[in-house]
Formats: C-alpha cells, structure tokens, sequence
C-alpha cells in the first residue's frame, strides 16, 4: 500500500512539474510577445522593468536580453544596451525576436557610436557573409578598414558595395576620396562625379573634386566645385580658403584677398589650421599688391598662436626694417611710376647714367653707362652696365641670378648690378663671385636710399 502512494506521489510530482514546464513553455512566447508590442508602442521603462524581472528567473534567455537592450536604445541609455548585447554575445546563441542578423547589426551601431572601431569592423564583415546583397555592410567595413588606414581593403569593400549598389552616392564618395589620397586622380574624379550624381548634396564629394581641378590647374571648374561644397558647414572655410588659392594662383590678388579675408571673419577658431593658411596667404596678397603694413599685421598674429608657422619668422625679420625705414617702405610701396623715379634716382647716386628703362617682373631694369669722373681724363669709353632693381618679396635664388646673367649676355654687357629689397642666397653669392655681377643687398640699397633723400634735401 505504501509503495502504491510513493508511486502515485512520484508521477503526481512529475505530471505537476511537466504540466508547469508546458505552462511556462506556453505562456513564455506570449510573454514575449507582449513585451515586444510594448516595445512597439514605446512604453520603454515598463519593458525594462518586465524585462529585468523575467530576466532574473531565466538568465540564458537571448529575447529577453534583446528586448531590454532595445528598450534601453530607446531611452538613450546605449551603455546599458551595450551591457546586454554582449551578454547575449556571450551566450553565443539566437532565436526568435534575436535573431543574428538583427543583433549583429544593432551591436554594430552601438560599437560605431562608442568609437569601437575594430568590434565594430568585426560584426560588419560578419553581416557581409549573414546577407551577402546588402551593400550597406560592405560600405561600413570599407570605411572601418579606412579609418586604419587600409586603404587596399577599403577599395575592395567600397567596390563590392557599389557592385551591390551602383547608385550608393556614398561609397562612389568614399572610394573617390581614397584615390585623391593616392594621387590618382582621374580615377577619383570619375567616382566624385559619379556620387555627386547619384545625390547633388554630396558638398564633400564636390569639395574634393575642386580639389582636384586645383590640381591641375583647371581653376574655373575648381571654383564652381568650391562654390557648391561651400554648402556644407564642415567643409565651408576650407572651401572658401580653397577658392582663395584657386585666385592667388590665377593671380586675382584683389578677389583672393577677398575670398581669405571672408574665411577669416566667419571663423571663431583664431589657433584653426585652415585660419592660420588663410591668415598666411592674405599676407601674400598684400605683399603682391605692396600693402607691406597688412602683410606685417597677418604675420604677426600667425606669431603670436604659432611662431614657427611656415617662414612667418623669417618675413618679420626681412620686413623689420620698415618700421623705422621710411625710404625702404618708400621703396617697396611705390606706385610703378614712383618706383621708377626712386630707381633712376638711386642709378644716379651710384653714379650711373641711364640710357634705357623697362619694367620686368617685380622690379625694374636699366641699361646705363658709369658716368667719367672730371680728373680721370683716360676713362674714355663708357662701358655699359645692366642694373635690375628688384622688389619681390621671396629671397633671390641662384637661378634669378643666372637668368640675369643670360640677360647680360644676350645684350653684349659684360658688366651687371643686381639691386634686391630682399636677401640673396648663398649660392647666388657664390655664382656671381666669378662673375662681373655685383650683388646690391637690402642694407646696400637702404644706404643709396638715404643718400637719395639728402640730396633731395640739398
């Protein structure tokens, strides 16, 4: 008889333990479900508050992880999701509401916001094999290999999503950007082409294609690219710094100045790069149109944030001078006719009489014999010289001296005078050593300069 009972209490014990199983095992989807319609209507804080309760009654449930890590997205609370997603990683299983594909993809998204870029490039190309037609998955993993820089792997996903997608304007974007990089730059210009056709609103795509143009020279269709990829608030200042040089290059010094002067007022970063460059080369066009106290100005404010800024140092130095030289300033500020009055003067103080004058390129060039002096009666023949008075900014390299050198040549003068506002270099000194060219250095000429003016005084 008591065997009879145990008997009928061990199967009353299994039926109440399986009948509670298929319970739970009935009643757990409907849960689940009723979960993911909460989900559905945004009522986040009561799923994560359901979610949280089951979870602490069945640890290894992926959905119920899943649902929370969502539920938690929802409510900006990415570092929670995160937690749960990688739980889920760790089970290492899917099903149901959590299925792989779409929990790779969301850890992904989550990896990227965190800036884990090498997990995130992980689940990318683990998704390009889960749905190998979607193309988005191979963009995402061509521009993770990207951003560490590997450019190769980079090309073959961004190729691949184009294959995939041949209207995708942003990996066209991508891939054009990374052959600009390599100097490629008909192909890129072919893929920038295409991706701005793809979506005209692709202003960086424009920005890089101007880039290009700049490249090589074609400046009109660079400004045109400048013009559109000035849309786009990121890229507005360089694309403005970038119009500026395409008119320096031009020799548009007025509208160049115009284009570096509006980068510099519409930009509140004064330590920027872009700033700095633009700073730079309006410095420029105000040394090509001779307005030295602007120069000095730009110069100096690109000093006080970064001292060792390409040779602003050096320009300081060179135009230091101007500060208390009136004559130099004179000198390198003069309108063209101005300037040729101070020259044949300064001819006339190095006792030179002028028999020709012509404008050459930053400057002015004379032909002149030296006048003979009253006692010296054996100075008969005037023998001519060939005087260049020089007012370019940039120091005067060899290969000026030598052209001058040609050009002495070519009129059958044996006997040259280089007059420069700036510096010779050393190898400019050395090639007129062994030759009959005197070198006029700026403090040489600040001496004539001042003789000028006391004779004029007299």
């Amino acid at each position: 008889m008591s065997l009879t009972i145990f008997l009928i209490i061990i199967v009353g014990a299994i039926l109440v333990v399986f009948i509670t199983f298929m319970i739970r095992a009935l009643l757990a989807p409907k849960k689940l479900t009723s979960l993911d319609n909460m989900l559905k209507q945004g009522k986040y804080p009561q799923v994560s508050r359901l979610a949280k309760q089951m979870i602490s009654k069945d640890r290894r449930n992926v959905e119920l992880h899943y649902i929370l890590a969502l539920s938690y997205i929802a409510q900006n609370k990415a570092e929670l999701a995160l937690m749960e997603l990688k739980k889920i990683n760790n089970l290492g299983t899917f099903g149901g509401i959590c299925s792989e594909t779409k929990f790779r993809k969301t850890i992904a998204e989550l990896f990227d916001k965190f800036g884990n870029s090498e997990e995130a490039l992980t689940e990318y190309l683990l998704l390009t094999k889960l749905e190998p037609y979607e193309g988005d998955y191979f963009f995402k993993a061509g521009y993770h290999f990207e951003m560490r820089n590997k450019g190769g792997q980079a090309h073959k996903y961004y190729s691949k999503a184009i294959e995939l997608n041949p209207h995708d304007s942003n990996s066209h974007f991508r891939l054009g950007y990374i052959l600009y990089r390599s100097k490629r730059y008909n192909d890129s210009k072919a893929e920038l082409e295409l991706s701005i056709k793809y979506d005209n609103a692709n202003y960086q795509a424009s920005y890089y294609l101007g880039k290009i143009f700049q490249e090589i020279k074609d400046f009109q269709s660079a400004l045109k690219s400048f013009e559109k990829s000035q849309k786009d608030p990121s890229f507005r200042t360089k694309s403005i710094v970038s119009s500026g040089h395409c008119y320096l290059a031009m020799k548009n010094y007025d509208q160049a100045a115009s284009e570096f002067e509006r980068a510099i007022n519409m930009s509140k970063e004064e330590d920027s790069t872009e700033i700095l460059y633009a700073r730079y080369f309006l410095s420029l066009c105000y040394e090509k149109r001779r307005d030295v106290d602007n120069a000095i100005d730009q110069w100096e404010k690109i000093y006080k944030i970064k001292a060792d800024f390409k040779d602003v140092a050096e320009k300081l130095s060179q135009y230091q001078d101007l500060r208390t030289d009136d004559s130099l300033k004179d000198y390198l500020t003069a309108s063209s006719k101005e300037f040729n009055d101070i020259c044949l003067s300064v001819a006339k103080i190095m006792n030179l009489s002028v028999q020709d004058v012509s404008p050459i390129n930053g400057g002015l060039k004379i032909i002149a014999v030296e006048q003979a002096k009253k006692q010296d009666w054996r100075n008969l023949k005037k023998m001519p010289q060939l005087v260049y008075f020089s007012r370019i900014p940039e120091n005067i390299d060899v290969e000026r001296i030598r052209s001058f050198h040609e050009d002495m040549k070519q009129l059958g003068i044996t006997r040259g005078r280089y007059v420069s506002s700036s510096s010779f270099s050393r190898t400019s000194f050395e090639f007129a050593e062994s030759r009959p060219i005197i070198l006029v250095t700026k403090e040489m000429l600040q001496k004539y300069l001042k003789q000028v003016i006391t004779s004029v005084k007299k």
